[in-house]
């Protein structure tokens, strides 16, 4: 039987890919347009948009599981409809056509901004309430209201679970993530300064292994955190000044001097047609809720993030040769 995974060519998606053809599983991989993070890997491609329902033809017949991974993620800026048409059309959309097509499981990705972080002062577990609220950011209400069209068609009969990834870091990362951005910078020397705040990270190694675990081992209509630690941003980029031999920003500026000049930063960028490595709504991201807890998905799915130090260590072990092919291509 065959395994579709939506969301193909993005970070988790080719990470995934590649773990499930590690397995000796046949692979199906819907994509938009770009697919060049799975070139050369022995897969078959569909050409699909999840938000539209019409471009899908045959691309969920015989297949035994789906992993739904496509989705915008963004918490900068971006437009909400753009949000909500992805991350709720979406994951409708293609629940809708599990059920249609016999789907034996469904595993959908969501995101643990789509739980709501208040009260700060405790911790975040599954059975915490979605974020539906206004004074969510639209990215977080997105995944919230995307995992409720998934919750709809349980009920309808769909076999499907849910898993819940903190701040994603890890190998073939070529687009790159916000994550990857930080640490491409720190070996680039182009970061001149840190900021003091503190967020959860896991590898994407962990979470290709928790939404594996999910498929085989999650409870219907369940959903699963998969966290891994929290740590500071200066911590990560000692980690990176260890691992690559380079100096990182001596300069950390404190969270309040971050967020007055964020506005700037993110209109400069703009300017520039670049991405600014922290926007105003990152750090509110940053300054939120980052004590999750993955004891759930430990109990019940084997759940285990590894060390931080071998995320670290892992992305550069497939950065610094990628990097150096990608200039022999040049």
């Amino acid at each position: 039987m065959t395994t579709l995974v939506t969301g193909a060519a993005g970070f988790v998606g080719n990470n995934l890919v590649r773990a499930l053809l590690e397995q000796g599983r046949t692979v199906r991989c819907m994509v938009r347009s770009e697919r060049w993070s799975l070139e050369g890997l022995d897969v078959e491609f569909v050409k699909g948009d999840t938000t539209d329902p019409d471009s899908f033809g045959d691309a969920f017949e015989g297949v035994e599981t789906v992993f739904h991974l496509a989705a915008l993620v963004q918490v900068g800026d971006v437009k909400a409809d753009d949000l909500f048409r992805t991350n709720v059309e979406g994951p409708r959309n293609v629940a809708a056509a599990c059920l249609k097509a016999g789907v034996k499981r469904m595993v959908h990705c969501s995101s643990c901004h789509a739980l709501y972080e208040h009260p700060l002062y405790a911790p975040i577990d599954e059975t915490r309430a979605l974020a539906l609220s206004d004074d969510c950011l639209p990215y977080s209400r997105s995944k919230a209201e995307g995992e409720l069209q998934v919750l709809e068609a349980v009920t309808q009969g769909l076999d499907a679970v849910i898993c819940n990834p903190t701040g994603i870091i890890g190998p073939y990362d070529e687009r790159p993530s916000h994550l990857g951005e930080l640490f491409i910078m720190l070996h680039d020397r182009a970061m001149p300064a840190l900021i003091d705040a503190t967020y959860d990270f896991v590898d994407v190694r962990d979470v290709v292994f928790g939404l594996l675990a999910a498929e085989k081992k999650g409870r219907t209509g369940e959903r699963y955190l998969l966290s891994g630690h929290r740590v500071n941003v200066k911590q990560l980029a000692g980690w990176a000044e260890d691992t690559t031999g380079i100096k990182s920003p001596t300069m950390t500026s404190p969270m309040w001097l971050a967020m007055l000049g964020a506005p700037f930063v993110a209109g400069w960028a703009k300017l520039r047609n670049q991405r600014p490595i922290y926007s105003p709504q990152a750090l509110e991201v940053l300054r939120g809720n980052s004590d999750f807890d993955h004891s759930k998905a430990g109990a019940e799915l084997g759940y285990e993030p590894r060390p931080m130090t071998e995320t670290v260590q892992g992305f550069y072990d497939w950065y610094l040769p990628w990097k150096q092919a990608q200039k022999a291509e040049d």
